[in-house]
């Protein structure tokens, strides 16, 4: 209670945490109602569309994790950078995020593009599944150099506190989305009836015009003594400064230290939630559309709380680069405090709301019954996972000490999370809903070392000095 005390009276720290976190919110809330508007209108389709779209949106998912584990590695020394104002080192970040994020697109795209049946076959055994997914497949690959380009920069401009941009861009987006959805997956208004290829069209119209007007707003976005596309622009490609080249050996040891376990972290653990899916596509249609449906509720119950994980990392890469360590540290503890107890409230008014959330949906009453089951799952590790989220996404990284997160996600999945999916689900043959909750149990290891490793305050220093 009195570090609760100490938090209401900071309100300095409260001013600058939610003027990045209600953004962030905004912005992820928007993406994710929109991801639930999608599953609801696929819904009308059947179930079977509902699991193509959601095992085909697996390979997305990999792909969204390297591009997190690029924008959240990169972010951490932007936000460093940025508390010490070398903004010529946030360009070299900016330039780094952008190649190895577009060349990463390329990897998952091509594949998607040409072997989309075999992509599906990775996930599910069912035919009618894998035709339906192929389609919305070949489609949606387009939208992966678009969406690290996008990530690229929102991930730039959040570290430097510019946070309403993206906001302005995503409402955009999604009305476009919304629009063409309605259009092109039932046929209305003049458009083709297209089903879940519809679906996926739409939502690369809406990325098309996501990311085109995110350089427009960049490039001539006054802040400061002039346009924000100065802080990020990319228009050389050779500036010496103190003799040496725009991107050299000793930034790229210190970008790769930093960002490469990020890099490796998201990916390596999106690769082993992506083994879930292997063990859920294997219990039959109506299980894996309750976890497709769970997961989006998920997405949208938890955007409050990654929005104050995202503004703690970027306040506290602040101030560590700035060398402010006992604020950073004080800091620290007020995020634990704050999130344990919002999480809890959060559970709560999840469990409560469980039974009507999961009616909306115009699926089978299999489906709903095990919906209502996960998100009951859901709620109860909720405050685990968001305490996990704060010390790996937010504290750890803040400092640097991004190999000890590897180490960390890596092993729970790997060790934890994979073998009681298939010992649950292909072993056992348990209902979705106990599979989920045997799965989770990797969260409660995370708390434990996450906390310990915490405790040892070696994320506690600047980086970029």
């Amino acid at each position: 209670m009195n570090r609760l005390k100490i938090i209401w009276n900071d309100k300095s720290f409260l001013r600058r945490t939610f003027a990045i976190t209600i953004p962030i919110v905004l912005q992820n809330l928007l993406n994710n109602l929109v991801n639930l508007v999608d599953t609801l209108m696929i819904g009308q389709l059947g179930e079977t569309s509902i699991a193509a779209v959601g095992l085909a949106n697996k390979l997305f998912f990999v792909f969204a994790l390297l591009m997190f584990g690029v924008g959240s590695g990169s972010s951490v020394l932007s936000a460093q950078y940025y508390g010490k104002r070398e903004l010529m080192n946030i360009k070299r970040v900016l330039r780094l995020s952008l190649l190895i994020g577009v060349g990463g697109s390329l990897l998952f795209a091509i594949p998607g593009f040409f072997a989309p049946e075999f992509v599906m076959r990775i996930f599910t055994p069912l035919d009618n599944t894998i035709s339906e997914g192929a389609k919305y497949l070949v489609i949606i690959v387009f939208t992966y150099p678009l969406t690290a380009v996008t990530m690229s920069y929102t991930s730039i401009l959040r570290s430097m506190n510019f946070v309403k941009l993206p906001v302005i861009i995503t409402s955009v987006s999604i009305l476009v989305n919304v629009f063409f959805n309605y259009g092109l997956i039932y046929g209305h208004m003049g458009f083709p009836k297209m089903g879940v290829a519809g679906a996926a069209l739409a939502t690369l119209i809406a990325r098309i015009v996501e990311c085109g007007l995110l350089l427009a707003l960049v490039y001539s976005h006054k802040a400061g003594d002039g346009k924000l596309g100065d802080f990020v622009h990319l228009k050389y490609d050779r500036i010496k400064e103190k003799g040496r080249s725009f991107i050299n050996k000793a930034f790229l040891n210190k970008y790769f230290n930093t960002a490469a376990p990020v890099i490796a972290n998201e990916f390596i653990w999106g690769l082993g939630v992506t083994m879930y899916s292997l063990v859920y596509g294997r219990m039959g249609n109506a299980a894996t559309s309750a976890i497709t449906i769970t997961n989006t509720v998920e997405q949208v119950s938890l955007v409050f709380f990654f929005g104050i994980c995202h503004a703690a990392a970027v306040l506290l890469g602040n101030e560590l680069g700035s060398d402010k360590l006992d604020k950073a540290e004080e800091h620290a503890r007020n995020y634990i405090a704050m999130m344990f107890v919002l999480s809890l409230i959060g559970a709560a008014i999840v469990l409560l709301i469980r039974n009507p959330v999961a009616s909306i949906f115009d699926v089978s009453d299999e489906v709903i019954k095990y919906v209502r089951l996960c998100i009951t799952v859901f709620a109860i590790y909720m405050p685990f996972r968001m305490l996990n989220t704060l010390f790996i996404v937010a504290i750890l990284r803040s400092g640097g000490d991004t190999k000890a997160t590897l180490i960390l996600d890596s092993t729970s999945v790997w060790l934890i999370g994979i073998p009681m999916a298939v010992l649950g689900g292909l072993i056992l043959k348990y209902p979705i809903h106990i599979v989920y909750a045997m799965i989770l149990i990797e969260e409660i290891y995370k708390l434990i070392f996450g906390y310990l490793r915490y405790k040892k305050k070696i994320w506690l220093r600047n980086i970029v000095s």
